[in-house]
């Protein structure tokens, strides 16, 4: 591999759970706190979970069918009959401004579209705010579809969707 070539994007395996806990729980704020379990357990439920070398980013997500409590979650499944949740995308600080979340986005949508969906949900929060996230979906076709207070009002999210063509 040269330079320039990109990192694979991988599928995670059991051996990437530790540094995938690390990595996410350096982010916890944003996204939430996983114990080893919870992670081992989400990894088992989800749709599409992969990674980019050794960990310089992950993604995980669920379809309409994985037993997952999140409030946003739950939110999606009350109001479409199929699509795929982005619970969670983090790049390590080390490694950002590489591309490495657009290309796992564009791996999951193409992704959705061989498995026959054609939504994709995720959430940004809205309090605290995250501009650059809101920017970084918009610029992928995402656009807003809701929002909510949620944790008993200590977080405010907006929910986003993104149709994916054949």
């Amino acid at each position: 591999m040269t330079m320039n070539e990109p990192l694979p994007i991988d599928r995670v395996l059991p051996e990437d759970e530790p540094a995938i806990l690390t990595l996410n729980n350096e982010h916890a704020a944003e996204l939430s706190w996983l114990e080893p379990e919870r992670l081992s357990f989400l990894i088992g439920e989800a749709f599409y979970t992969r990674r980019i070398g050794a960990l310089e980013a992950f993604i995980m997500t669920f379809d309409q069918d994985a037993q997952y409590d999140s409030p946003n979650f739950l939110w999606f499944r009350e109001r479409y009959r199929r699509f795929v949740y982005v619970d969670r995308v983090v790049v390590a600080a080390q490694a950002r401004g590489r591309g490495h979340a657009r290309r796992l986005y564009e791996d999951l949508f193409d992704q959705v579209s061989r498995a026959g969906h054609t939504i994709v949900t995720c959430e940004v929060n809205a309090e605290p705010p995250n501009p650059a996230s809101d920017a970084f979906h918009a610029a992928l076709g995402f656009a807003e579809v809701g929002g909510a207070v949620i944790h008993g009002g200590k977080k405010a999210v907006r929910y986003y969707a993104r149709q994916i063509t054949g």
